[in-house]
């Protein structure tokens, strides 16, 4: 297995990682200075183009960071994520059974699924790594992780994490409280926290690891205690809210004197 974090999984180990939706190869190597050990590039959410992201995924191999991507909507995303030399891709928005199953369409090689196969590929070592092996090795480190963000998706749960090569449900709270109508609230509404621990009953009993979102180290600590196995913690709040902390601390100290 040349997936550590895919491999910890299946372990039922914990594992720490960021998401980014800035293009800034040297917050990848920051991060994974600190100790994460994932990153997921949002393309999703993000601003990266084709070569921005390749780079993102060449600055968390630098330091040792396995990486993933986010993915956008476009139906070629998946394709050029792997591609690019990402080891996963994380995919929004997934609601159906019928929507996982395309997933590993999209991500796997025949006869498994309908990925387009080319050797010339950074991440077939542009054309060092050919044949079967390669093809072989590529399904079984890739990790594939659903987001669960909608009612639908909440209501189809054993269903989506039934299609085999899925590996984790991830749950997407903002989302989730946006299209259950609690946009104030968030993740700290009363419905969407039952939701959160239905969910990670559910992923118990099926052997399946949860993962989710987190805003700090309070939140990513509750979660891992109620039986996250995934976490990633989203960096721009993470410095967004040191900077803060920064000039209030500093006005707090020297402007009250």
């Amino acid at each position: 297995m040349n997936n550590p974090i895919k491999q910890k999984l299946i372990n039922g180990e914990q594992t720490l990682g960021a998401f980014i939706g800035i293009y800034s190869p040297s917050i990848v190597e920051m991060l994974g200075y600190a100790g994460f050990e994932f990153i997921v590039i949002d393309d999703e959410h993000g601003t990266f183009n084709h070569s921005e992201l390749e780079n993102m995924i060449r600055a968390a191999e630098c330091v040792g960071m396995v990486p993933f991507v986010r993915v956008s909507y476009d139906s070629s995303s998946i394709q050029k994520a792997l591609d690019r030399g990402a080891k996963g891709i994380h995919v929004p928005m997934v609601n159906t059974k019928e929507d996982a199953e395309q997933i590993i369409r999209k991500a796997k090689f025949p006869p498994v699924g309908q990925r387009g196969a080319a050797f010339s590929t950074r991440a077939a070592r542009f054309g060092k790594e050919t044949g079967e092996k390669y093809l072989n090795d590529s399904d079984r480190d890739t990790l594939i992780v659903v987001h669960i963000e909608t009612q639908e998706a909440v209501d189809n749960f054993e269903d989506i994490m039934s299609v085999e090569g899925i590996d984790v449900a991830f749950l997407g709270p903002t989302d989730l409280s946006v299209n259950l109508g609690f946009p104030n609230e968030g993740a700290n509404h009363p419905e969407i926290q039952r939701i959160a621990n239905d969910l990670y009953q559910k992923g118990k009993n099926m052997g399946i690891p949860i993962g989710t979102i987190a805003p700090n180290a309070d939140v990513a600590r509750n979660e891992f205690n109620k039986g996250a196995n995934y976490i990633g913690v989203v960096a721009t709040a993470v410095i967004s809210n040191s900077f803060s902390k920064v000039v209030g601390d500093v006005r707090e100290t020297n402007l009250s004197k």
